[in-house]
């Protein structure tokens, strides 16, 4: 019996991108056009790579710096999610760079509560496999607040339950913009104890 159920939801691409470094207190990410992804995740980028060290994330299982299995490769956001934001700033967009995305889908409504171990799937085989929602954190509001001033604050509030997911590469290969994303959830009831 298969372990994942091919979801009615379907996303497209819409942004892809990556942060090579994070030498100051902003993001520095930039678009791309393409992904060539390993199991490590994106070359070059801050999170890629098939370990890192623990943070704040799993501060109750690890001490600060204890190497891991990295889950967090890449960030991804919903474009609903990022207008929901930006109305919530009152800012005419939100662009993905300034938190740090790495894929941005449009099409899976409430996307950023996908449960973990959910996948998404391109038409050649390209596998990302969601760890974990990604909650707000100053980094993007810092950011905004220096293309925005006066709007950086609000985004923690703002984007609570809505900073979409941390995921990582399960079968490596391109995406692209405008490429469909296949959705698979986990086939199992919610944990009831």
């Amino acid at each position: 019996m298969a372990g994942l159920t091919l979801s009615p939801h379907a996303g497209r691409i819409v942004w892809l991108g990556r942060v090579i470094h994070r030498d100051r207190p902003e993001i520095a990410g930039e678009s791309l056009d393409h992904m060539d992804l390993t199991l490590a995740g994106l070359a070059g980028e801050f999170h890629g790579g098939l370990t890192r060290p623990s943070c704040s994330r799993v501060a109750n299982l690890y001490a600060r710096d204890t190497e891991i299995a990295n889950t967090r490769q890449l960030t991804i956001v919903s474009t609903e999610e990022l207008a929901a934001i930006a109305q919530e700033l009152d800012l005419p967009e939100i662009d993905p760079a300034w938190l740090g995305a790495s894929i941005v889908v449009e099409g899976i409504p409430d996307f950023t509560h996908l449960p973990p171990a959910a996948r998404l799937q391109a038409d050649n085989g390209t596998t990302i496999t969601i760890d974990l929602e990604n909650g707000p954190c100053n980094f993007p509001a810092k950011t905004i607040e220096i293309a925005r001033p006066g709007h950086g604050k609000a985004f923690k509030a703002a984007a609570m339950g809505r900073r979409g997911v941390t995921a990582w590469v399960e079968k490596a290969g391109m995406l692209t913009l405008g490429q469909a994303l296949k959705l698979f959830v986990p086939d199992q009831r919610g944990w009831q104890p």
